[in-house]
């Protein structure tokens, strides 16, 4: 009881704030650039193998990984590139990204990151806002990226008229600046883009600190050991397959398995072929590995240290394959704009919950309607506040005032409790965020496009609750009058201008009016609950 009262709910005479600090001790976090913390950290392990490329079998050690990384540096110096400037990557898993990422960060450039099943257009609107100058991908995105009007484009691989990534690797090195000034607290390292709270995607600009301070915050709830060999399955574009993933496993001396994609019997192969003892999952891999009749003759006996992430997880997978195979799986959450990790179980789970806060991290929960901040076991928004926390969205500042308050908290749009147990329980989300797979679908995008069409009056998107996907994309339409328009026709219109993962698998459903707050938000908790009424 008095280890509680020592941890438990901080009060601000002032305001009478009620504030949850970490039951975990804090860590000491040093303001370093991301390249100089992880060179630091590869010296240790210099002639270990750092990454595989499980296509190739090609192998890399900690040597190579740095010495490819400035070599990476030097060559974009020499091109002109200078600190601030943006480079976009978009495409699937490789061992390159892992020298572009350290090869940016280690000369003051910003590296951004774009899903590759979005279209010429969406990627057009990504390179323009985000400021990009340079495009790296892979051969079969070239025509994609030349139809988004880029016009310096290297290629991991061969294509007409493109500079191989290989140029890269073969620079002398020379060109790689010996008088770079990087303040970590302040200067941008990635930019990955997110939907936030609600809205279209923005750029949330992370910076040097924000990511190491994270990468010991996590080291320090989930470590790596020089004996673990990890398969990085979850796409590096997205920022816990690119944080903590890669980088995540290398600070520690792991060996990284990096498969050009996901295909379930590949997968399965390289967890045996690797004798892989560490994971990342999505709920939709994890299922998978529950209910596939592959998985049941495979020996999974070498995995050792399961984590699941990036989208809500339901009790009763996580119990089944806990039943089955075994194994204990920590759940964890987070945003792209906490670099991303706010919370990570203990190696003694609590079933339902996301664990407790890392290291050097607060959270409060407020009552969403007064702001009222609430003790344990009470339920309201979670907001949190640590050394992770973005520095905003870029060139939006109203986007950004709305997420991060006066104070630091970022507010992040899901409903949730503290436990008795310092375990962060998530039950409902505010946000408008559509979840498929782990991939985020804006409702405000697709409505954007759907109210374009000639024949539609007024459109809602929300997201209908699905045990495998998560959620897939729905549409409710009010068409104009005198119009006619299938379903068929809006979910073919939409499939036709965006990325497949976008497409309203959900179905339309025609009505009359779409409900509106005075303010004139679209009230899609009505729209839900009407949704799970008719599924009932």
């Amino acid at each position: 009881m008095h280890q509680r009262a020592n941890r438990d709910i901080l009060q601000s005479s002032a305001s009478q704030e009620k504030i949850f600090q970490s039951p975990r001790p804090s860590v000491e976090l040093p303001v370093i650039s991301l390249s100089d913390y992880m060179f630091s950290r590869f010296r240790r392990f210099e002639n270990r193998k750092a990454l595989v490329d499980d296509a190739t079998g090609t192998i890399y050690t900690y040597w190579q990984l740095e010495d490819l990384s400035r070599k990476v540096g030097s060559f974009l110096y020499r091109k002109g590139l200078r600190k601030n400037d943006v480079i976009c990557y978009c495409g699937t898993n490789n061992p390159e990204f892992c020298f572009l990422l350290l090869g940016c960060a280690s000369v003051g450039i910003v590296l951004t990151t774009a899903n590759p099943a979005i279209t010429s257009g969406e990627l057009e609107k990504h390179v323009k806002h985000s400021g990009t100058r340079m495009l790296v991908t892979i051969p079969p995105l070239v025509i994609k990226a030349r139809e988004a009007d880029i016009s310096d484009i290297i290629v991991i691989g061969k294509a007409d008229g493109c500079r191989p990534f290989s140029d890269m690797l073969a620079d002398d090195g020379k060109c790689f600046p010996t008088d770079i000034s990087i303040n970590p607290q302040e200067d941008v390292v990635i930019m990955p883009y997110s939907s936030g709270t609600t809205g279209l995607p923005k750029g949330v600009m992370l910076s040097h600190y924000n990511v190491v301070s994270n990468l010991i915050q996590h080291q320090n709830a989930f470590s790596t050991t020089t004996d673990d060999t990890y398969l990085a399955v979850l796409p590096f574009y997205h920022i816990y397959g690119m944080v903590m993933s890669l980088c995540g496993t290398l600070q520690d001396g792991g060996l990284v398995v990096i498969p050009t994609g996901f295909d379930p019997e590949g997968y399965l192969k390289a967890i045996v072929k690797h004798k892989v003892t560490q994971i990342t999952l999505t709920p939709p891999l994890l299922l998978f590995l529950t209910r596939h009749p592959a998985v049941d003759r495979i020996d999974l006996s070498c995995l050792r240290k399961i984590i699941c992430g990036a989208a809500p997880l339901a009790e009763a997978v996580s119990q089944e394959f806990m039943g089955k195979k075994n194994k204990i799986i920590r759940q964890s959450y987070g945003m792209t704009e906490t670099s991303p990790v706010v919370t990570l179980d203990y190696e003694t789970i609590t079933a339902g919950s996301v664990g407790p806060l890392l290291a050097n991290t607060e959270a409060k929960f407020i009552d969403p309607a007064t702001g009222k901040s609430l003790g344990r076991n009470e339920t309201g928004e979670l907001c949190v506040r640590g050394p992770q926390i973005m520095k905003g969205y870029l060139n939006n500042e109203k986007a950004t005032k709305t997420t991060i308050d006066e104070d630091g908290w970022l507010h992040t749009g899901d409903i949730g409790r503290m436990g008795d147990n310092d375990c962060i329980v998530i039950t409902d989300r505010l946000k408008e965020l559509i979840k498929y797979k782990d991939l985020q679908v804006a409702p405000a995008e697709l409505e954007d496009l759907l109210h374009k069409h000639p024949a539609i009056e007024d459109v809602a998107v929300i997201g209908m609750p699905d045990e495998r996907a998560g959620e897939l994309p729905m549409a409710y339409v009010v068409l104009k009058p005198d119009m006619s328009l299938s379903e068929h026709d809006i979910i073919k219109y939409v499939e036709q201008n965006v990325a497949d993962f976008k497409n309203l698998r959900g179905g339309v459903k025609f009505v009359k009016e779409i409900k509106k707050s005075p303010s004139g938000k679209i009230l899609r908790r009505l729209l839900k609950d009407q949704l799970s009424g008719s599924q009932h």
